[in-house]
């Protein structure tokens, strides 16, 4: 096979697995309603289904950089792709406690692949780094959109039953175990000097302003995208709109995110400062967020198609800020766990939270003030993290040369 056949083959496999991460999670928002009438579950318990994926994505996010240096990169994401399909079987078992297990499974497995990727990125496509981080962010939005909007024609069309549909998107992780099987082939032992070098973690980043800028920049944007996808539909119901239209328009602005995912990264290839980016993506979210405040049954497509572009554009960009900052592959794996670790755990208690802002204050205006309000310092670590500079940490003096399996990295 050919260096372009190579790289290209690599491209296809980073998509599939980037086309894992949320389907499974995101699929079981239809099917609640199913689910609940089928095994009797509370409401609380039924929210678990999606809270704890996201829990899982920040808690075990630090162990993502320690298992690929220990096993290597491409078999790290090959297992990732191992668990997650083994969750989605486990799921089809008869009880709520399967169902459960198997969630924490695909969780855990999302979670590895989460701040993995990034780092393939960086190391595989050092020219073409925001040409592949627009596609897997891309992959990322799409993913959802695909599994919202075809997961009740799947149940209504096959006459299936709600597990075995949801078993179904496993089906993508076993199709990306098959693509990526090459890459671990090649799996082979680097120059002692660079094992050496690679084998040892990066610390120190804790302590760097621009880490944190990214890591802020990271965990706000996602904060503001969880939150609202779960409230802005209601908004609209309480505001006599029906809820098949908020699941629609739901739909709608994770589709249009497609865009906004793919457009930033190529404007900041063309020379357009990334912190007008930043800037522009919050003013699409502000815009969005003005108008549900004010006219949510007026001009409810708009709001919508901007929340999605800002999202989408705001994702981008915060997986592109943990490529272009880190100065090679080791700090990207530091950084993206740090990034996702913060994010997703902030993110996790945002829909609570912007949950009981609603109560305390019995209406929409507090809720939406407090999102636009935390698009000012999303922006303030987004400029901040768009200036051209590396991240900077430091590492021991390696003692002993480990295997190229410890080091994280391959050959190609």
């Amino acid at each position: 096979m050919s260096r372009r056949a190579q790289m290209i083959w690599l491209a296809v496999g980073v998509i599939l697995l980037a086309l894992n991460l949320r389907p499974l999670v995101v699929a079981v928002s239809p099917l609640v309603g199913m689910i609940r009438a089928d095994t009797g579950m509370s409401a609380a318990t039924a929210g678990l289904l999606t809270t704890l994926p996201v829990l899982c994505f920040g808690a075990l996010a630090p162990l993502a950089p320690r298992v690929g240096r220990r096993l290597g990169a491409e078999p790290t994401l090959l297992l990732t792709m191992v668990v997650i399909a083994a969750g989605a079987a486990v799921r089809l078992l008869p009880s709520v406690a399967t169902l459960l297990a198997g969630t924490v499974l695909i969780g855990a497995g999302i979670a590895l692949a989460n701040v993995l990727l990034p780092s393939v990125i960086k190391r595989d496509f050092p020219t073409r780094t925001g040409t592949m981080t627009g596609l897997y962010t891309m992959t990322l939005s799409g993913g959802p959109a695909i599994a919202a909007g075809t997961t009740i024609p799947l149940v209504q069309a096959t006459g299936l039953s709600w597990r075995v549909v949801l078993a179904l998107w496993g089906l993508l992780a076993v199709l990306a175990i098959a693509v990526w099987l090459p890459q671990v082939r090649r799996h082979t032992r680097l120059r002692a000097s660079e094992v050496g070098a690679a084998a040892h973690p990066v610390r120190g980043l804790w302590r760097s302003p621009l880490a944190w800028a990214v890591t802020g920049y990271m965990g706000l944007q996602s904060l503001s995208f969880y939150t609202g996808a779960a409230w802005l539909p209601t908004r609209l119901g309480d505001a006599g709109l029906s809820s098949e239209l908020g699941g629609a328009m739901l739909s709608l602005s994770s589709v249009v995110s497609i865009a906004g995912a793919l457009a930033a990264p190529a404007l900041a290839g063309r020379r357009v400062p990334a912190g007008v980016l930043v800037v522009a993506a919050a003013v699409l979210n502000g815009a969005a967020l003005v108008g549900l405040l004010f006219a949510p049954a007026n001009g409810t497509y708009l709001w919508f198609v901007l929340f999605g572009l800002g999202q989408g554009a705001a994702l981008s960009l915060a997986m592109l800020f943990i490529v272009q900052r880190s100065p090679d592959t080791r700090h990207a794996a530091q950084l993206s766990s740090m990034a996702q670790c913060f994010g997703y755990l902030l993110a996790s208690v945002g829909p609570t939270a912007l949950g009981a802002v609603h109560d305390a204050s019995g209406g929409w205006t507090a809720p939406l003030a407090l999102l636009l309000a935390i698009l000012v310092p999303q922006s303030v670590c987004g400029v901040i993290a768009a200036r051209d500079r590396h991240v900077t940490g430091h590492e021991p003096a390696p003692t002993t040369t480990p295997t190229a399996r410890e080091s994280g990295l391959s050959a190609h």
